[in-house]
């Protein structure tokens, strides 16, 4: 893991009072045996193992939980959840699994999901078909709940080591839907509106000029957001009907 990257997360190689590797350093290991894990499906002809070796090294993935970039370490054990796909060429960018998902291990296997799978008009077999769409949240873990009930905000750790490895390794990838604030923060970056509203209200211009992926920002599918979708009809008239066409296009 290289000092940039390490500083970017916050984490620190520490030593271990048993001598051994600190896991930031196992996992640059396993990153050495997936061939780097910068996977070109166009001309590596090894291309699937290398996405395979990627998604183990997820799977195994503690550095939220062994070593954390702040002071507060996962407070229960790792369950990355995530779908790497070398065909889907619609990514699905939340936030980070709630403990339903945690449980199960299938991203969106809540309400939220159900209402997600709505808005894209599939079902639930076909949302959870890796060639049709790819699903990795901006944090892999449910990071645990907050003094009020609600979830914390996806861990600090998560997006600066792994984000920009998942992205790389599906070049494929035409169009990206972030899904609330941290989403598009990431993808959209210095560009996004004051708010989350305005940001999904001005989704032109990130769908239609955006270098590289299109990005349709969204606001997260949680039935704590039903009041902003009455409030905010034109989501239902505007933005939804070219979510759909762009899974006709894209993922049918």
């Amino acid at each position: 893991m290289g000092r940039r990257v390490r500083r970017a997360a916050g984490l620190a190689r520490q030593p271990r009072p048993d001598g051994q590797p600190g896991y930031v350093q196992r996992l640059a290991g396993l990153e050495q045996a997936a061939g780097g894990l910068a996977v070109n499906l166009g001309e590596n002809p090894q291309a699937e193992e290398q996405l395979e070796a990627l998604r183990r090294a997820i799977a195994t993935c503690r550095i939220c939980r062994d070593e954390p970039g702040g002071p507060d370490r996962l407070p229960h054990e790792p369950r990355p959840v995530a779908v790497i796909s070398p065909k889907a060429r619609i990514l699905i960018a939340g936030q980070a699994p709630g403990l339903r998902v945690h449980q199960s291990g299938l991203p969106f296997d809540d309400a939220s999901g159900n209402r997600l799978r709505e808005w894209l008009t599939v079902s639930r077999d076909e949302f959870y078909d890796r060639d049709r769409f790819a699903i990795v949240p901006m944090g892999f873990c449910f990071p645990g709940y907050d003094a009020k009930g609600s979830d914390l905000p996806p861990r600090r750790e998560c997006a600066p080591y792994w984000r920009t490895r998942v992205v790389d390794a599906m070049p494929q990838i035409e169009l990206v839907l972030a899904i609330g604030q941290y989403a598009q923060a990431w993808h959209i970056g210095n560009r996004r509106k004051k708010g989350m509203t305005e940001t999904v209200r001005n989704w032109r211009e990130y769908f239609l000029t955006n270098q590289g992926p299109r990005v349709l920002p969204l606001p997260h599918p949680s039935w704590r957001n039903s009041g902003w979708l009455r409030k905010n009809p034109w989501f239902e008239a505007e933005v939804l009907p070219q979510l759909r066409e762009s899974v006709d296009r894209w993922a049918r």
